[in-house]
C-alpha cells in the first residue's frame, strides 16, 4: 500500500518505492518438473492401470447421473482425502477421454 508521507492515518509513513522481491524457492514447492512428468507417463504407459483405477474407468464407462459422485466416493475411500480423490477422477476422466479419441481416430 501506498505511503502518504503523513505521520498519521491509514497510510502514514515515509513515501517510498516498492521493491519487487525475489521469488522464494520453498514458492515453487510441488510443481511438477519435466523430468517427473515425463518418468510418470513412462510408468502409467507400461504398467498400465492399477486394478482399483480400472475400477473406476469402468464406472466411468457405465455411466450414469450420479456416476461423478460414486467414483468420487469410491477415489476416496482408497486415496483418503477429498483433494485426492477428485484429482484421481479427473485423472482417470482424460485417460478415459483419450482412449475415446484413440478409437474414434483409428
Amino acid at each position: 500500500m501506498a505511503r502518504s508521507g503523513l505521520a498519521q492515518g491509514a497510510n502514514k509513513g515515509h513515501i517510498t518505492e516498492q521493491r519487487e522481491r525475489a521469488a522464494r524457492p520453498s514458492r515453487s514447492k510441488g510443481k511438477l518438473g519435466k523430468r517427473t512428468a515425463l518418468c510418470r507417463e513412462i510408468a502409467r504407459e507400461v504398467a498400465g492401470l492399477s486394478p482399483y483405477e480400472r475400477r473406476i474407468l469402468d464406472m466411468i464407462k457405465t455411466g450414469g447421473s450420479s456416476a461423478d459422485k460414486r467414483v468420487y466416493k469410491y477415489a476416496k475411500r482408497r486415496l483418503g482425502s477429498h483433494k485426492r480423490a477428485i484429482a484421481k477422477r479427473e485423472d482417470i476422466k482424460a485417460v478415459n477421454s483419450k482412449m475415446r479419441a484413440k478409437q474414434a481416430g483409428a
